[in-house]
């Protein structure tokens, strides 16, 4: 097996992975997630290029999860001469489906306003979905030429998996993204037991999260303030995982009376639509929440909990007097409508905007949580006002300890070669590299976009 990283090296986003595997003269060729660059100035040059590779020639695409950085030019592909076969867990497709509904609507808007062809159009999106066969976790599937998969659950977000690779002889699990377990809604990590090789996230590589007992007392806090003090609380959410921990949290407070009930907003159809998702599949959660909504309790839902699907809706927000909460899209404020209420009320000293998650370099996220004092938003200058507070506890991705963990866990059986940290920052990926290396003795490496390496 040979393997190319054309993708998610240097950089959190755009996960990438091209596996040929050749025997007796034949070939097969498999990709591993084909998501968007984020939050870079070289991005959009990045989604728009043809890819580096034949996608006619690709006979399997494996999708780890339904993140827009491992899926989002999945129909680009398609519109390019992909014909092969997609797989992944049902939920995965699913929440892929209402992604790629929600991305097409963005992709058509900025062709208009550049004068340009769309990068993809309905009929990709639509064919994508044609293609696409989905797996539960612990089912081996039998590909081509001896090769298998064989999923396992990553504990990230609904239907994420960590998907494993073998010919017989070698096997290399790549992770996708880690959940940072234990998780509020979802089953812990699996172990990575017997993999060679391990091609691994590192968002977190260089930090801890702080303990997820204080994360909780911080959000508490700070929407007691918000009751307190007749405040505005803005909080940006991804619609994966994010916003579903943000309602399971606030479903607690409020209906347990730990906090006076006051109006919250759900202002992001695409989360509402994720969240039906979640509701759809809760043999894929974890126990204890399996046994809470076993017992009757709704656990994304609570009184003055409100959806606005509709733009109308969402404008009418500002009319609901403090205090008052708003979860909306986008997680790192570069679009969507959390950018119009950040607009609005960034530069007043009575709103919090909390951060839930992890912000990209070059995202308004990122200058917001860096301190910048003036921000730039849809063009105009805001002098920031608001009180920004971060929880990084939150967050769906395991911290260096965690991924220091998994990996221990994975030289047990003594098979384990090499580990190769992608999906990071340079100064994440590289500290967590030498961390192994000089803890644990593994060999491990920062690959470079392009690179190949033989699996063998």
């Amino acid at each position: 097996m040979k393997l190319t990283f054309y993708g998610g090296t240097g950089s959190v986003t755009g996960a990438n992975f091209f596996v040929e595997h050749t025997k007796e003269g034949k070939s097969i060729k498999i990709l591993i997630d084909c998501g968007l660059m984020q939050g870079t100035e070289i991005s959009e040059r990045f989604n728009k290029d043809i890819f580096p590779y034949k996608p006619e020639e690709i006979d399997f695409l494996l999708v780890t999860h339904s993140h827009m950085d491992h899926i989002g030019r999945i129909p680009k592909l398609v519109k390019e001469g992909f014909n092969g076969k997609i797989i992944s867990t049902p939920p995965t497709k699913d929440i892929s489906e209402v992604l790629f509904e929600d991305a097409l609507q963005i992709v058509e808007r900025n062709a208009r306003r550049e004068g340009t062809l769309p990068m993809y159009e309905k009929q990709d999106v639509e064919k994508a979905l044609s293609l696409w066969d989905t797996v539960e976790y612990h089912e081996t599937l039998d590909l081509d030429l001896g090769l298998s998969i064989y999923l396992r659950d990553s504990g990230h977000i609904l239907g994420s998996a960590m998907i494993e690779i073998s010919d017989g002889k070698v096997k290399a699990m790549f992770t996708g993204d880690l959940g940072n377990s234990p998780s509020l809604l979802l089953p812990d990590t699996e172990a990575i037991t017997d993999a060679n090789y391990i091609i691994m996230e590192s968002v977190y590589g260089d930090r801890n999260h702080e303990p997820k007992d204080k994360r909780r007392a911080i959000l508490k806090e700070v929407i007691k303030d918000t009751i307190d003090n007749k405040k505005e609380l803005i909080i940006p959410v991804f619609s994966v995982e994010r916003t579903q921990m943000m309602l399971y949290e606030m479903n607690a407070f409020f209906e347990e009376h730990q906090l006076s009930s006051i109006p919250v907003f759900l202002d992001s159809p695409l989360a509402i639509k994720v969240t039906k998702i979640y509701e759809k599949y809760p043999t894929y959660l974890n126990d204890k929440a399996r046994a809470e909504i076993k017992s009757g309790d709704d656990i994304f839902k609570f009184p003055r909990l409100k959806s606005t699907p509709y733009s109308a809706e969402s404008q009418r927000i500002d009319l609901t007097p403090n205090p008052k909460i708003i979860l909306a899209g986008s997680g790192m404020s570069n679009g969507g409508r959390i950018v119009r209420h950040e607009k609005s009320h960034a530069g007043d000293k009575n709103a919090v905007i909390l951060l839930v998650g992890y912000q990209a370099i070059g995202t308004l996220g990122r200058a917001l949580e860096d301190g910048t004092k003036v921000v730039n938003i849809s063009g105009e200058d805001v002098d920031v006002q608001a009180k920004i507070v971060k929880i990084e506890g939150y967050s769906s991705h395991k911290d260096s300890n965690g991924l220091t963990d998994l990996v221990e866990g994975a030289m047990k059986e003594g098979k384990l070669k090499k580990v190769f940290a992608v999906m990071g920052e340079p100064k994440a990926s590289t500290f967590f590299v030498q961390r192994i290396r000089d803890e644990l003795g593994v060999d491990a490496k920062f690959p470079e976009y392009g690179e190949t390496v033989e699996l063998k």
